[in-house]
């Protein structure tokens, strides 16, 4: 009730009437700026794609400062005329009579307006598809083509590049220009992450505006006059911040490339899966770019209430461990293969019967799922045993990067396997171990020997299961080994460090036999406790929330591609 009486109480949105096109449009007289967030008058572009109508743009970007200098988005526009008496004139009908704008030295010949910076105001007109508007557009397209290198078939950029977007939809078949070409450096490494190719470049600078105003990071800047114009870095400076890649994703064409990503594979064979980024707590909203099981990339997916349109470079490059040859792929008993999942979870469960109450200790990953963190409490709470998952803490900075480097710890603590703080628990179950009271340990997705179980303390363990996703000294203990899964490999939710419930959708198949940790534990929990737990992730995530406080009334349909605020 009190959320509705606030909304209620909010000052309605003032508003401004203009046509575009013809048609009658309300918009807001005022936007918030994207640096400050302050409102400012409100432009013709965001008039216009409020409307429904593309200006198409390059220069122009909805989370960057605005420069107008590719003048692409020009469109004819019409005002209201004023007589001499500064009072509207009007038609016969009693309407304002509005008159469109011409150039002053050149009478009768339309004059063209930068819609990405030319506020509106009241009884405007604004014409993007006039006959004048496409001419503009014609005429720059064909300046911007002047230099530009007809290197398309080899350019990373070929299939997501608004040049040769626009130059289809807006451009003309034939170019009048004869003369040669000028021509730029290309190949410039610009930094460790980021090459340049200067004569695809076409000035708009975004980079340097995101380097500047998003990044921190005045690093480029453009050198000599006219049509030598080039983008550099300052001298002896490499382009080097955690940061960089997001210039090639706002690059409208070629000239800024991915190291990583160049020449690997053209994008539109990739298929995209919605994904969230597990390097810290953020959880920065990704798609993943794969083919035929193999992943290429991650690049950010817009979500205004986590990341707006933004990654770090860390995360973006952190999937190839995914693909490593070295992956846990067949269950394992005594260091020996050729076991079933079947006899795996069957002897797991015998087993796990065999023990008293309270001797038993299980650690599980903040980087696990929800579900599966749910899932361990339910095993931990059935067997009486005392849980935790390790804290991970690192380097943060005023942009996206958090100082938590689970991605998933408010899963840990909403699910209640983590009754505190990641971490209190170990070193009492090391404690605990040692002096023999625990006699069997579960480990999820840890490498246990990292944080105060030593591999030798682990020999004193009667029954030792792991999963996990690579080797490591844990898994080497370990009497059982089930492979996981990596989060591309699988769906679930995690919740980040704001109380965003997000969840992440499949993008390639796990190699081998592995399998999901929420499968194997929901079977293994079902022989174990005699309750029905769903292997997948819709049903097992409603029957969670039905359970859980913090997820009451919200189901999986209800999440989204964007997520939903939960309260931890």
């Amino acid at each position: 009730m009190a959320k509705q009486a606030t909304e209620k109480s909010a000052p309605p949105v003032e508003t401004i009437t203009i046509k575009i096109d013809g048609k009658e449009v309300e918009v807001p007289k005022t936007m918030p700026d994207p640096i400050t967030g302050k409102p400012v008058a409100t432009t013709m572009i965001q008039a216009c794609k409020i409307a429904g109508i593309e200006v198409p743009h390059y220069c122009y970007h909805p989370k960057l400062p605005v420069a107008g200098n590719c003048r692409m988005c020009l469109v004819e526009f019409g005002m209201p005329a004023m007589g001499r008496d500064r009072k509207p004139i009007l038609n016969d009908d009693g309407t304002p009579q509005v008159r469109k704008m011409t150039l002053p030295y050149e009478p009768g010949t339309p004059r063209g307006a930068i819609a990405c910076a030319t506020p509106i105001s009241p009884g405007m007109e604004i014409y993007p598809n006039s006959p004048a508007t496409k001419q503009m557009r014609e005429s720059v397209l064909e300046s911007l083509l002047v230099n530009h290198p007809l290197d398309c078939p080899i350019c990373d950029q070929a299939g997501e590049c608004k040049l040769q977007e626009y130059s289809v939809e807006h451009g003309q078949a034939e170019s009048k220009f004869a003369e040669t070409k000028v021509h730029k450096p290309k190949q410039v490494d610009l930094g460790p992450r980021i090459m340049l190719d200067d004569e695809r470049c076409i000035l708009c600078s975004r980079c340097v505006r995101f380097s500047k105003d998003i990044a921190d990071d005045d690093a480029l800047g453009f050198v000599n006059r006219g049509s030598y114009n080039t983008l550099t870095t300052f001298p002896g400076k490499p382009f080097d911040n955690n940061y960089t890649l997001n210039t090639v994703d706002i690059c409208p064409v070629g000239a800024l490339t991915s190291k990583d990503f160049r020449f690997q594979m053209r994008v539109w064979f990739l298929k995209e899966t919605k994904s969230v980024c597990t390097s810290c707590a953020t959880g920065c909203n990704i798609t993943i770019g794969s083919r035929e099981e193999k992943i290429y990339r991650y690049e950010p997916r817009d979500n205004d209430a986590v990341n707006a349109c933004w990654m770090c470079d860390e995360g973006r490059l952190n999937y190839k461990w995914i693909g490593r040859k070295d992956r846990l792929t067949a269950p394992k008993r005594n260091g020996r293969e050729g076991i079933t999942w079947k006899n795996a979870i069957d002897d797991l469960a015998t087993r796990l019967s065999e023990f008293e109450p309270k001797t038993t200790a299980i650690i599980g990953s903040a980087r696990q799922t929800t579900e599966e963190l749910y899932l361990l409490k339910k095993l931990a709470d059935h067997l009486d045993a005392i849980t935790d998952a390790p804290a991970r803490v690192g380097e943060a900075d005023k942009l996206l990067v958090n100082a938590d480097k689970n991605p998933n710890a408010n899963g840990a603590l909403v699910t209640g396997f983590c009754s505190g703080e990641p971490g209190s628990n170990l070193s009492k179950i090391a404690t605990d171990i040692r002096s023999g009271k625990i006699k069997q340990l579960i480990v999820i997705g840890e490498d246990v020997t990292k944080h105060g179980i030593s591999a030798k303390l682990l020999e004193k363990v009667e029954l030792v299961l792991v999963s996990d996703i690579l080797p490591n000294e844990t898994t080497k203990k370990a009497k059982t080994l089930l492979p996981g899964s990596a989060h591309a490999e699988k769906r679930g939710t995690f919740i980040n460090v704001k109380g965003r419930l997000q969840r992440f959708l499949k993008a390639v198949e796990a190699p081998g036999d592995a399998r999901p940790e929420s499968e194997f534990l929901a079977e293994l929990l079902t022989i174990v406790s005699g309750e029905s737990y769903p292997s997948n992730p819709e049903g097992l995530f409603n029957k969670m929330a039905a359970e859980t406080k913090a997820l009451a009334d919200v189901k999986w349909a209800d999440i989204g591609d964007l997520g939903v605020d939960v309260k931890i």
